[in-house]
Formats: structure tokens, sequence, C-alpha cells
């Protein structure tokens, strides 16, 4: 019997998304033990404090569910940002909230625009469906917001935007976004993913479009700078209905105990997410410093990560340095066969990728 006849034909077709590779996996496949992850846009700091004080405490009670409703962590969100805890939805992560997104509200006969260079989960959620994706062109790597307008029809009814894009780090101004907004219509969702949206300069401007545009999901996450990849927690903030739609189809418990008391925690710790920003300015500095010297050009950046043009194939380099111990992501699978993309760390972790990436391109294709 073949099990994948029974599946839908629009699951039997699908990629699975393919994350960073861990570091225990390099450790079994090279036999290295000083490893460097620059893979999945981690905070290289760790969690705060503050944080693991509060994990500590809720891991007592790991005997317990979770408050199945997250009542504290929605509680600090909306007085942050001055909504009602009605408009929130809880995610294990904010790619969780993604999918119920398109979920709730996405049909097969339905069409789902995204950008070219977009974040790969656009399109396998679009696929899970059996919706039709429209893949809108790029500009400087980055989203056409005029060519995703031309491409609305009235089956559209979903837009997902990253914004800055993940795996680009390119960034529209609220005024771009704006106008854009202004143009779609009532009846077709916008999403603004926001997960590197901490990293900018401009962390709360979206959250007024909430009141201007009925229509329109913001999604953020714990993963990237508060440093809780691991706890996988994220969220969507939206008009009240989409949030009451969502959270009827959202599973039961799907943030754990230690997530919630650990991301309630890390909403105001104000002081973590400045030296977050500092030790990532700093990094970015550092790693565009190293790529010039190589004469290497790389995709202007608001995230915590860059993507450069290595100039040969990305796969290659990639392997290659996973035998000098340092781990990026390839992205040939976003259409970029000679780019890498490259998380910034700390310090020393950026001298080893940059003195490893010197060698690699040192050696004859």
């Amino acid at each position: 019997m073949n099990y994948c006849d029974l599946a839908l034909d629009c699951i039997s077709k699908l990629q699975p998304y393919v994350p960073g590779k861990p570091i225990e996996e390099l450790q079994r496949q090279y036999g290295l033990t000083d490893i460097v992850k620059l893979a999945s846009n981690e905070n290289p700091l760790g969690p705060s404090n503050i944080v693991l004080a509060a994990i500590e405490q809720a891991a007592k009670e790991v005997t317990r569910y979770p408050d199945g409703n997250g009542f504290s962590l929605k509680t600090v969100l909306a007085e942050k940002y001055e909504l009602i805890a009605e408009q929130i939805t809880l995610g294990n992560g904010s790619n969780d909230v993604l999918e119920m997104i398109a979920r709730a509200f996405v049909t097969p006969s339905d069409e789902v625009i995204f950008s070219q260079y977009a974040f790969a989960v656009y399109p396998l959620v679009t696929q899970a469906i059996g919706a039709t994706a429209v893949i809108a062109p790029a500009k400087s790597y980055g989203h056409d917001l005029a060519a995703m307008l031309a491409l609305i029809t009235d089956k559209t009814k979903l837009i997902f935007i990253a914004n800055p894009n993940n795996p680009t780090g390119t960034y529209l101004s609220a005024d771009e976004l704006t106008d854009f907004l202004t143009k779609v219509p009532e009846q077709t969702l916008v999403v603004l993913d926001e997960a590197y949206v901490e990293y900018g300069e401009q962390t709360d401007t979206s959250i007024d479009w909430l009141t201007q545009y009925s229509n329109v999901i913001i999604t953020r996450t714990f993963s990237k700078a508060f440093g809780l990849a691991g706890l996988r927690i994220g969220y969507a903030l939206s008009h009240p209905d989409i949030a009451d739609i969502l959270n009827r189809i959202r599973q039961p418990f799907n943030a754990n105990s230690l997530a919630l008391a650990a991301a309630t925690a890390a909403v105001n710790d104000d002081d973590y997410l400045v030296e977050t920003k500092k030790v990532n300015d700093a990094g970015m500095a550092q790693l565009l410093a190293g790529f010039e010297a190589m004469q290497l050009t790389s995709i202007p950046s608001t995230g915590n990560f860059i993507t450069v043009d290595v100039e040969r194939s990305g796969d290659e380099v990639f392997e290659a340095l996973l035998k000098k111990g340092v781990i990026v992501r390839a992205v040939t699978n976003y259409g970029l066969p000679q780019h890498i993309r490259v998380s910034i760390g700390l310090a020393e972790e950026n001298k080893r990728f940059l003195t490893a990436l010197t060698e690699v391109l040192g050696q004859p294709q």
C-alpha cells in the first residue's frame, strides 16, 4: 500500500521546509566540536536574566496545563501596543499563526499573493490548502508593491508581506506601505510579517494601521530579537473579528507554560532589546566591512542577517564552510544560487565566519 496515494494531492507534492542545520548534526557529520552557527537568525546573546528567572519559576508548574488563553501575555501585549486582548492571537511561533490565517480564510479556489524571494513558508501554506500562489517579481530583491497591486483579482484572498523581508533583509517604508494598504480591497487580507521589526528604527508604526485598515494582520515573534527561538512563541495583532476566527481554529495549549512565562517577562525587557540592537548594529558593520574587503556585494539588510553574493555556487560555499565548522544558510531554494545568508553573531563568531569565508573563496573553483 502506498499511503502517499491517500494524501491530498496538494500535500503529497509538498517539499517540507528545511530548517538551518543543527549544531549536533554537523558534529555527527564531520566529527567537529568547535562550531559556529550563523544560520537561523537567532539572537547570539541568549535569554536575559529576567527571562531566565521567569522560566525557572514557571518550570515548577510544568505538571499543569498552560493557560490556554494566554491571559498574562495577552494583557502585557495589549498594554504595550494600546490594544485590547481580543485583538491578539498567540501561536507556537509566528509561523503557527501564518498557517492559521491561511487555513481560516483561504479556500482552494482562492489566490494568495507574495513576492519573489519571500519567506519559504508562504508558498508552503498556500500549496498545503490547495490555493493558487501568485508570485510578484521582486524589485531590488524586495517587494514591488505596485506589481503586487496589479496582480490583485476577485480571487485574491490573502497577501503576505515580510517587512523586513527574509531572506533578503529588504525593508518597506511606512509611506510605501500606507499607500499600498489604501489601494488594497477591504475583502483582501494583508499579513504584515514583522518577525524582524525590532531590529529597525520604527518598531510600532504599523500598529496604527490596525485602526485604519481592518483587513491588516500583523504577525510578530519572540524568536528573533527577544532570543526565545527554542520556546516557539509568537502572535498576531488584528481586528477583533479576525482574531476571533483565528482563535477558533487555534490548537488548544499551542503556547506552552515556559514560553508564556518567558514571553510575558520579555515584552517590557527594554534593556535587553537595546543591547540586542547594539550587538546587531556592530556585527552588521563588521560583516559589511569584511565583505567589502573581499569585494563581495551584499543585499542591504535591516534584519539580523545579511545575504551576500559569493560569486559562485552558494551551495558549494555552504558545504565548504560546514567543513570548517561554520554553519550559514544556502538560499538556492529561494532562487538565489550564488548567495548565502549569514546571521549576525557575536564579534568572535563573525570573525570566525569571515576568516572561513576568505579561505573558502581563496580556493580554486
